[in-house]
This record gives C-alpha cells, sequence and structure tokens, in this order.
C-alpha cells in the first residue's frame, strides 16, 4: 500500500532520491514483511490452548471484549464499569486469562455489540471475531483500490502491501475493533465522494464507539461549517447511544462519562507500554518529563495539524480551490490519529487507505506540475511512515515516536500543496 510509483531510468518525472521506491523493490519488500510477521504470528500461536508460545493470552485484547459483552448477555449494568468484577469474570470466562484487568473505557453500546459473540466459546469467537475483521480490512482496501485509477494495474502489490501493513498485523495480533472505526471512514469517504454529506456525517458519527478517532473529524467539518455532515454525525452517535440507554437505562451513560472523566488523572494505567501508543500527545509525554509542559505542547501541536487540515478542507472563496478528495481526505485521517488523546500502534489501521490515495494522486501529476521536490519528499514520508510503526523498540529507547514525526509531515506536505495550488491560481 506503500507508494507503487514505477520511474524508469529516462524518466522526467523521477528523482534521484526516489528512484529507488519502484513497484519491483516495493514488491519484493512487501512480500519479505508480510512473510516476517505473518510467519511469527502464526509460529507464536501454534500451541496447544489459548496461550502463546511467549505465555500471552491468545487476542488479548479481545479477551476484554469478549467480557464486555457477556456483561451485555447478562445484562449487569452494575458491572459495566467495575474494573474489579470484570477481571473475576475474565478468570472465570477464560483461565488462561486470569490476572489481566482492562480499565473499562468503551461506550456501554459495545458489550451490546459483542454480545452474541459471547454467547460462543472463547476460542470460537476469537476466530470469528478476526475473521470478520479481517474480511472488514480487507473490503475497505479493496474499495480504496477500485477507487485509484492509477493503481488499477497494481493489484498484486496493492495486495501484498495490505497484507504486510503494520496497523493490520497489530490489529489481528491484539484482536482489536479497529476494522469497524476503518469502516466507518470508509463509508464517510465513498459518502462525500458522490456528495451525500448527511449520509457521510451518519457514518463517521459512528465513530462514538472510538470517540478519540472524531475529535479532528468534528473539528474540520465545524470549522468548515459542514452542517449537514454534523447534523448526520450527531444524529448517528445519538442514536448508538440511546440503545444503552433503553437496555441498561441512563445510568450506564453516565457511568461512562464518570469513567471517561477519571481516566484524565490517571493515564499511565491505560498505557502500561506508551511506546506502543502512537499521537501527539504520547509523542510529548516520552519527549518531556514535565507532564505539564508534555500537555501544553500536545494542544499546541494538535492545534496546529488541526488548523493545516482544516485549510486544506476550507473551500470558501475562488482564490482557494478545492484539493482532491484524496488529499483532503488523506489530511483527516492522519489529523485524526495525531490528534487523538489515545491511540495505540492497532489504531492505524485506519490509515490503510492514506497510502492508496496518496500513492494514486502522485502518480497522476505530471512531471512539470506543482512542486517536484515536494513530491518526491512525499513518497519518501510515505515509504517510511508505513515501515515506522514497526520501530517500537526503537522509540522504547529513545524516547522518540518516529511515527508521529512522519505523520505530521505528511499533514504539513497536503498544506503546502493546497498553498501552492492557491498561488497557482493568483500567479
Amino acid at each position: 500500500m506503500a507508494n507503487p510509483w514505477t520511474p524508469s531510468p529516462t524518466s522526467g518525472s523521477a528523482s534521484g532520491t526516489t528512484f529507488w521506491i519502484n513497484r519491483r523493490r516495493l514488491r519484493i519488500h512487501g512480500t519479505i514483511l508480510a512473510l516476517c510477521l505473518w510467519s511469527v504470528y502464526a509460529w507464536n500461536v501454534a500451541t496447544p490452548g489459548l496461550q502463546d508460545r511467549n505465555g500471552n493470552l491468545k487476542g488479548a485484547d479481545f479477551s476484554h471484549l469478549y467480557t464486555l459483552g457477556s456483561v451485555g448477555l447478562a445484562h449487569r449494568a452494575v458491572d459495566l464499569y467495575n474494573e474489579d468484577a470484570q477481571a473475576e469474570l475474565t478468570a472465570h470466562l477464560i483461565p488462561a486469562a486470569s490476572g489481566i484487568r482492562y480499565i473499562p473505557l468503551y461506550p456501554p453500546q459495545v458489550s451490546i455489540f459483542f454480545a452474541p459473540l459471547a454467547a460462543l466459546p472463547y476460542s470460537v469467537a476469537l476466530v470469528t471475531w478476526l475473521v470478520l475483521s479481517s474480511a472488514l480490512y480487507a473490503l475497505c482496501c479493496y474499495a480504496f483500490w477500485r477507487a485509484c485509477p492509477q493503481l488499477r494495474n497494481e493489484g498484486w502489490t496493492v495486495l501484498l502491501l495490505a497484507l504486510a501493513f503494520p496497523g493490520f498485523f497489530h490489529l489481528i495480533a491484539w484482536g482489536q475493533a479497529s476494522a469497524a472505526a476503518l469502516a466507518c471512514f470508509t463509508a464517510g469517504f465513498f459518502l462525500l465522494r458522490d456528495e451525500h454529506p448527511f449520509l457521510a456525517g451518519l457514518a463517521l458519527g459512528s465513530l462514538i464507539f472510538k470517540p478519540q478517532l472524531g475529535i479532528a473529524v468534528a473539528f474540520v467539518f465545524a470549522y468548515t461549517r459542514a452542517w449537514r455532515v454534523i447534523a448526520g454525525g450527531i444524529l448517528s452517535a445519538t442514536a448508538q447511544l440511546l440503545v444503552p440507554a433503553l437496555y441498561y437505562g441512563t445510568e450506564s451513560l453516565r457511568a461512562w462519562l464518570r469513567m471517561m472523566s477519571s481516566v484524565v488523572y490517571n493515564v499511565p494505567a491505560v498505557e502500561p507500554r506508551p511506546y506502543q501508543t502512537l499521537s501527539l500527545r504520547t509523542f510529548w509525554t516520552m519527549l518531556i518529563p514535565s507532564r505539564g509542559l508534555a500537555f501544553a505542547l500536545y494542544v499546541v501541536s494538535a492545534l496546529l495539524i488541526l488548523g493545516w487540515t482544516a485549510r486544506v478542507w476550507d473551500r470558501a472563496g475562488s482564490d482557494r480551490p478545492a484539493l482532491p478528495l484524496a488529499l483532503r481526505y488523506s489530511s483527516l485521517l492522519v489529523a485524526s490519529v495525531l490528534v487523538a488523546p489515545h491511540l495505540l500502534v492497532y489504531d492505524l489501521v485506519i490509515l490503510a487507505p492514506v497510502f492508496l490515495l496518496l500513492s494514486d494522486w502522485i502518480i497522476a501529476q505530471p512531471p512539470a506540475s506543482g512542486s517536484p521536490s515536494l513530491i518526491s519528499a512525499m513518497k519518501i514520508v510515505l515509504y517510511l511512515g508505513y515501515l515506522a510503526p514497526l520501530l517500537g523498540s526503537v522509540t522504547r529507547s529513545t524516547h522518540l515516536q518516529i511515527s508521529v514525526v512522519l505523520m505530521s509531515i505528511l499533514v504539513w506536505m497536503i498544506w503546502r500543496t493546497n498553498r501552492s495550488a492557491t498561488a497557482a491560481l493568483a500567479a
């Protein structure tokens, strides 16, 4: 899914700095990475029982979703945000998970959604969920690939790099629910493309199950006064929250809000391994010992990212031509990751469309268009950004989240492209 740009030695659009990023190398790199990641994963989980070779529970994070589903199945609203009760229930349902504890942060409707899976044995439910997540990821990638005319003949390259994408690997390894967020963003893109803003809002408002991913969406569409998108988002989020209000009672929503507010003062409890979190907040937290200063830098940098993204989407005035939706949506997706106050590596699966959309746009650029140096630099940032999530051990020792740096540069590059287009129109 990284940029399958294929210049020839005589191509006028090729630059010496990016000539090495070509179809053949991307296929080789993607094949090697996919084989390494998935062979190690297969070897690790190819053990009898529910523990892998490292002694960890298979699909560890899914055990929390499974427990929530069991709470929903039993209709026990009192246990929705009771950490001790859930730890006890997890140990009872999954003896191999004894000792594992999660702080319940999901809104209450998630427990209802996972109730049908909780009716199955854990191993069956886990396999079912991983298959569903993989299918959802594949459908989203396929939809974006079909929407990228320049990549239409690059099916094998896209397939290999989709399989090797670190965000997808972590999604499956952890057993998380981020494929559903990717589906929301995917539906939002195609509905915006087809000029159905209210329906796009319905899709994007469904992100309320992971509200941290909706911050950039809410800011950008409010800034650009896209009221039909906003109305759809509010309606969708409200409808989703109405389900647990009817199922459990409104106290379940108040309990969720109390839990969310309490976590603000105990962030390390939900992020025991900050090197596996990827957002501006943890970027500054890992670099700056002072909690107050780190938070201030997070707010400033998040506002900067949101400002760049909002300007990319702002089409008011004839002097600001609209960038292609591919660039605007890519900026929105990357900003959604960067400004999220809590985001782990498996959530990077929502960036899968970015590599497809930007690659397609880059290939479509004529040699003399825009800023060739900026486009060449974007190719390198895409390539490195694709691989950077694998550098968790480096982040652990250096305290520098390279992925966050590269993502921030990418948002800046799209903003610069917007400025270049405006300047060209003025000239």
